[in-house]
């Protein structure tokens, strides 16, 4: 197997948990006295878009919510999605002790919302571990379709197969391996590690 010299990051899930995902709308619905199914329904016909920068977060937030007045602000509801916002510790650190080591390129291929991932990566400081974002808002397109990861390889000018790309979801793995990518379901940090050393990256 060639010496891996790039690793390619998923951020929630892996690295934090997920920037706005179904547990945190429920949680939404409850704190702010929502229909959850009239919620549901318009943030999946909605998010798509936000999640490849098509829309903005105040686009989103008018489609989902401000198209009938509410009790709550904006201002409000903003706060509590970025607050659904916490870090993995454990997996962190790996991340970390990597992109210190100095012997590897270390990106992110991540789906997310703009206003959303730059939140996220002013407050969790990602820019002192990733090199690069190859996030669907600056892209225009999401995992798991193939183009996010082909232009990942190639504006890191990166043999696929000297790569290996960490993701939480089994179906954002599919198309990096038919690329020729090495793949690392994570599940945790004890994992994590564990299925790195199996590539020779010790952490």
């Amino acid at each position: 197997m060639p010496a891996i010299t790039t690793l390619f990051f998923d951020i929630g899930g892996v690295i934090l948990t997920n920037g706005w995902g179904r547990e945190s709308r429920r949680e939404a619905a409850k704190t702010f006295q929502l229909d959850l199914e009239d919620f549901q329904d318009r943030h999946d016909l909605s998010f798509p878009a936000f999640d490849a920068g098509q829309i903005s977060l105040n686009q989103y937030l008018d489609r989902t919510l401000f198209y009938r007045p509410r009790s709550f602000t904006r201002e409000e509801f903003t706060a509590f999605m970025f607050a659904q916002s916490k870090e993995y510790p454990h997996t962190r650190a790996i991340l970390s002790a990597l992109a210190r080591s100095g012997k590897y390129l270390v990106a992110a291929i991540n789906n997310e919302p703009f206003e959303l991932n730059q939140y996220r990566i002013e407050a969790f400081r990602l820019r002192e571990d990733f090199v690069a974002f190859f996030s669907s808002c600056y892209l225009n397109h999401r995992k798991p379709e193939e183009i996010i990861y082909r232009i990942a390889l190639e504006v890191t000018q990166r043999p696929a197969e000297k790569c290996v790309f960490i993701d939480d979801r089994p179906l954002n793995l599919e198309n990096p391996r038919r690329l020729g990518m090495n793949t690392i379901h994570h599940q945790n940090a004890t994992q994590l590690r564990s299925d790195l050393k199996s590539f020779g990256i010790e952490v």
